[in-house]
This record gives C-alpha cells, structure tokens and sequence, in this order.
C-alpha cells in the first residue's frame, strides 16, 4: 500500500465492525483503573457562563490557544492573522501580524508545536478560502474547499515563512501536532471524501523541522453524512515508538489507530473502550509519564442515555450523541490500556467542547476550548495519585 491510498480492512470491513460495537455496547465492560482518582467535587462558577469542578482555576484572561512555550519562558499562540505573545502567564497579550495580505485566515482548528531545536510549527486551515457546498439530495459537497496549510517561524514568532499548501480537499479540523523522539513531527489533518459524503483522517510527517512534508494512508472507515465517518484525531507516541491515535466518530465510541512507523502508516484497530459523544478529545503526554484524556461523554453524569441525532445519511448514517455540555478528564498510568474513573472538569449550558490541553508546568494543566469559552487550570496531584 503506498501513502495516499485508501486503508482496506483485512479481517472484517467497517460496517462490520459497527455492527458489532452496536451489539455490544450495552455490556461493554469499565476499564479498571490503574491509578487513584479523587471523585468529583462541586462545581463552582466561572467566567463565560461555564462552571468548573472546585479544584480549577478560572483563568479569564487567557486565550484559547494552542500554545507553546519560548526559550525565554514566554507564551505563544496564534489566531485569526496575527502572533500573539505572552510575558505575563497568559495575563496579557502582544500581537503581531503574520501575513502580508488578506488572503489567509488561521481557523480555530489548529495545531501548533516548538521543535526542540527551536522550529515553530502551525498547522491550520485557510478560513479565507473556505467553500461548503453540502447539497441534500446527493448527500454529498462536492467541490467543497477547506485547504490544510502549514507555516513556521526560525525566530521565536518574529517572523513567518510564508504557507504551505498540503492539500486543497476540505478539512474538517486539525486538532494535534507531536514531535516523536526520532525528531519527526506529525499532526493531524482530515480530507473529506465522496460518494457519499464522510470523513477521513489523515497525517502528515517531516523529518526537517518542518521543511517538507509526508502525507499518510487516508483512514476512510465509511459513513454517510457531512459529521460521519473518521474525525478530528489526537495522538500520542508511547513510550515503546508507537503512536496512537484517537479519532471521533458517531459511534459512541473513539476509534484507536496504530501506526508503527511514525505516522507514515496507520492501521485502524477497532473501537476503543472509551465511551463519548460525537465530539473530539484531547491526549496529552504529561511531565509525569502518565497521559491525560480530555473529552466529552456521552452522557449527562449519572445519566445512561441522552436523545441521539442524525441516522439520515445528512449528518450521520447511524444515530449519534451530540451531547457536549460536560466535559471530562481521566489519566492512564499504562500507555492508554486502561483510565481512571471519568471526572466532569466543568459544565455548561452551551457546546462546551473541542478542547486544548497545555502543560504550562510539571503537574499544571491548562485546559481551553473551542466552543463554550473555558479557560482554566487544574494540577495533577488534585486529581491522580
């Protein structure tokens, strides 16, 4: 199989395997933790109308990130068209403007990484050049444009090279980016594919800092519908070279891929035992050893049902959970075998999802996203010991 192609199943097909998540589902067993979790504690109001579990810290001032940290101990981020710099912990903001032209817009999906030779490297979409065209009745967007670009900085944000272009399919979201021990980067991208209309994952690879780029095989695992199939995947390296990967889908479940050769190849390996709502997740390698999954359930805490949407072949071919206003965080302690029990960090009566997920010293996470506005910070020890 040569990078490009689309991955076939070997053992059983994609339909297959849903039937089969389907069947079980209701007496898919919880993972034992491996390490000690505190149970929630009350929740306690923050800014943008969100509450936080009482062992956060709101942090209304901060921006939503990614962020990366400089030589000198200053923040960096990105957004919309500019640079913006931190000297103060995310208190206060410099920005600086990175194109020469109005001809690109970094959407708020996005990825970004400092090399540990000092490269900076942002991965996004151009919402400039956006272009939906979902049409009902062919259940399909054809023509539709969201190009994957890339771009970096040699002088800690000073200046950017000028865009990338990787690819011009639409690009439902990048949500992560990693340097491998070897020094490889790889980050996440989607392409959307046809006939009908779904989703796929795909990653990209460089050896040089970010200089060029090598793009995977393309995860396709069918569907039908413009939020079905395979979507907006995080990763992890483990500790033995492999990284892993996990990818939203309507299927309750995320959906783990392996790939054995830093990201060339991935390998679907089925569902994973880690229930959700259609909805991204967060993995984050922390100082510790241990890796923190930041994501939303399926469910209401307490609750084991929640009203499923889509099963048109419009939005999705099966019915999903849409439900985002929890969001929760575990930790592994044994390279993601097993997590601790699911603690909800914050609550809100909006989308509060599509989180970010820094680690601005040992032990200390901040915790940001996308949708609903949450911009806070948690310390490991409050949660795993």
């Amino acid at each position: 199989m040569t990078n490009g192609d689309l991955m076939n199943f070997t053992d059983l097909n994609c339909r297959q395997w849903r039937s089969i998540v389907f069947a079980l589902l209701a007496f898919a067993p919880t993972p034992i933790a491996t390490v000690f979790a505190q149970s929630a504690a009350h929740l306690k109001p923050a800014s943008t109308g969100v509450e936080i579990d009482s062992r956060l810290t709101d942090l209304p001032r901060l921006k939503m990130g990614p962020f990366v940290r400089l030589a000198d101990g200053r923040l960096l981020t990105v957004e919309d068209t500019t640079c913006q710099i931190s000297n103060d912990e995310g208190q206060t903001w410099h920005g600086s403007r990175i194109f020469d032209d109005s001809k690109f817009k970094i959407s708020q999906e996005r990825a970004l990484l400092r090399t540990r030779k000092g490269a900076i490297v942002a991965a996004f979409m151009n919402n400039v050049e956006e272009h939906w065209t979902w049409d009902r009745k062919l259940g399909d967007a054809p023509g539709a444009v969201l190009p994957t670009y890339v771009m970096r900085s040699l002088d800690e944000g000073k200046t950017w090279q000028p865009p990338q272009k990787l690819h011009n399919e639409w690009t439902g979201a990048i949500r992560d980016i990693l340097e491998t021990k070897s020094g490889r980067i790889v980050f996440t991208s989607m392409k959307l594919r046809h006939n009908p209309g779904r989703h796929s994952v795909i990653t990209y690879a460089s050896d040089d800092e970010g200089q060029s780029w090598q793009a995977s095989n393309i995860i396709d695992m069918g569907g039908a519908g413009d939020h079905d199939g395979a979507i907006e995947a995080t990763i992890v390296e483990m500790k033995d070279g492999r990284i892993l990967m996990l990818m939203r889908t309507s299927w309750m479940h995320f959906w783990r891929a392996e790939s054995v050769d830093g990201g060339l190849t991935w390998h679907p390996l089925g569902p994973s035992d880690v229930l959700t709502s259609s909805s991204p997740g967060m993995l984050h390698r922390l100082d510790s050893g241990r890796i923190a999954l930041v994501w939303n359930r399926p469910f209401p805490e307490g609750k084991e049902s929640f009203p499923l949407t889509g099963g048109d072949r419009q939005q999705t071919a099966t019915p999903a959970s849409w439900f985002r206003g929890e969001l929760s965080i575990a930790f592994s302690d044994d390279e993601c075998r097993t997590w601790t029990k699911p603690i909800v960090i914050a609550r809100a009566a909006k989308s509060l999802a599509y989180p970010y997920v820094f680690e601005a010293a040992p032990g200390e996470l901040w915790i940001t996203t996308m949708q609903g506005g949450l911009h806070a910070k948690l310390h490991e020890v409050d949660f795993v010991r």
